[in-house]
């Protein structure tokens, strides 16, 4: 186990949804499943949590009741190495879910992403401020991130 891992409170859908997130990303799994007991909360047998591991990095989700729901302010952002990997796995998140604005999306559990292109931060880790302004308004009109886009308005082009 790792010594810091993320939890995730669902209502009742986090086996569901550990599922989901591990057929999406490459060296995932679902590691272990607890059950409730007659103790409690929960029905006795039903999901408390699940354990899983997307692309290397542990979860746990929990089955919390309906107590509380995922917000924007906390999300998970994944690294992605070509446009087809941002693509890949924005059509698959936002399945059954919604496009924001600006990389992040909300997936079918109310569960927030931001989908970066690894070409994002080296286009803004520049002391040209006109470049970073450049590319910044163009981030800001898109749902899904175009690192063509982005590379074009860096370079002072139109990103349409």
């Amino acid at each position: 186990m790792q010594p810091i891992m993320p939890c995730l409170w669902f209502d009742t859908k986090a086996l569901e949804a550990a599922r989901f997130y591990t057929s999406i990303f490459p060296r995932s799994k679902v590691i272990e499943i607890t059950r409730y007991s007659a103790a409690g909360p929960g029905a006795k047998g039903s999901v408390m949590t699940v354990r899983f591991k997307l692309d290397g990095q542990e979860f746990i989700a929990l089955n919390g009741g309906p107590q509380y729901a995922f917000t924007p302010a906390i999300s998970l952002s994944v690294s992605c190495k070509t446009q087809k990997d941002v693509d890949r796995l924005w059509t698959k998140l936002t399945r059954g879910g919604k496009p924001v604005q600006c990389g992040w999306l909300t997936d079918k559990y109310g569960l927030s992403w931001q989908i970066v292109p690894k070409a994002l931060p080296k286009l803004l880790a520049t002391k040209d401020l006109a470049k970073t302004e450049r590319v910044m308004r163009a981030m800001f009109e898109m749902q899904k991130l175009d690192v063509a886009k982005l590379k074009k308005a860096g370079k002072g082009k139109s990103a349409g």
